[in-house]
């Protein structure tokens, strides 16, 4: 087993949220954008986080029809607002299927650092086929076997997951091997009996198996929880919003981060390693 070290860290990493509503207009979708670039900005923060299906949603499903290539009008929006403010972006997109002719899209994850480069892509490798809901019939799945995508952010280290992947606690083991101390879960997670619940319940579960910050920003709207929160490394909630749209800004402390895991050293002590299957 090989866990990538984690670097010093400095006392706190400001995180802005955009539990934002996203529609099937990607015009007006890229106008919410640039406003919580703007909130970003002025609370001076380092990284902004934006949830799944950011660039186009419908409750219905999102497929094809709502894909735009690394280089469309999203990903460049993105790019240019970290660029010129000096945030860096976490946000969910839609990309085309992998395949020419594919008649379904991937469900993905963008890093773009504060510089405005493009850092790694994250396609969501557990697709929504619960709860009455197919996300497979007009998506792929990301390969399991894939690099986790982790950003480094002004001293800790970002790891992504994406909405159901939240229910796999694997998913996130396997981030944190790489080295991430702070989880990000950019979610459109469907509303429905119990699920406000399963997702607080989730989120504060990887955050303390894991001896990591859980940063859960879900899409406010139509069919979706919103809900978003901030958990600590302790299992402590420190941020939780209600169904409405809202940005807000936290800091995640490093130093707690490191004393948690110095005093709780479950990594350390664990005798499984996580093997993707096949």
């Amino acid at each position: 087993m090989t866990v990538r070290p984690a670097p010093p860290v400095r006392p706190a990493v400001r995180v802005t949220l955009a539990q934002v509503a996203v529609s099937d207009d990607h015009a007006a979708n890229r106008e919410t954008v640039l406003d919580a670039f703007v909130t970003a900005g002025l609370a001076r923060a380092d990284v902004l986080v934006l949830p799944e299906y950011a660039s186009g949603f419908r409750p219905q499903g999102v497929g094809p029809e709502h894909a735009e290539p690394l280089d469309g009008p999203f990903v460049t929006l993105l790019r240019e607002r970290a660029a010129a403010t000096g945030v860096a972006v976490l946000a969910g997109t839609t990309l085309p299927g992998t395949s020419a002719g594919s008649d379904r899209a991937v469900n993905a994850v963008v890093a773009v650092d504060a510089t405005g480069d493009l850092v790694g892509v994250y396609r969501k490798v557990h697709l929504y086929d619960a709860f009455g809901h197919r996300e497979s019939e007009r998506l792929e799945p990301g390969p399991a076997d894939a690099p986790p995508l982790v950003l480094d952010v002004a001293g800790l280290r970002f790891g992504v997951l994406t909405c159901y992947d939240l229910r796999f606690p694997e998913s996130a083991r396997r981030v944190v091997d790489a080295g991430a101390q702070v989880l990000v879960v950019p979610a459109a997670w469907a509303a429905g009996d119990l699920k406000a619940m399963h997702w607080r319940a989730l989120a504060v579960a990887r955050a303390i198996e894991n001896t990591a910050a859980v940063v859960a920003v879900g899409q406010a709207g139509k069919g979706v929880t919103g809900r978003s929160l901030v958990v600590g490394p302790d299992g402590v909630v420190g941020l939780e919003l209600d169904e409405a749209p809202a940005i807000r800004t936290v800091d995640v402390d490093g130093a707690l981060l490191a004393s948690v895991r110095e005093t709780n050293p479950s990594l350390a002590n664990r005798r499984y390693a996580v093997v993707p299957r096949d």
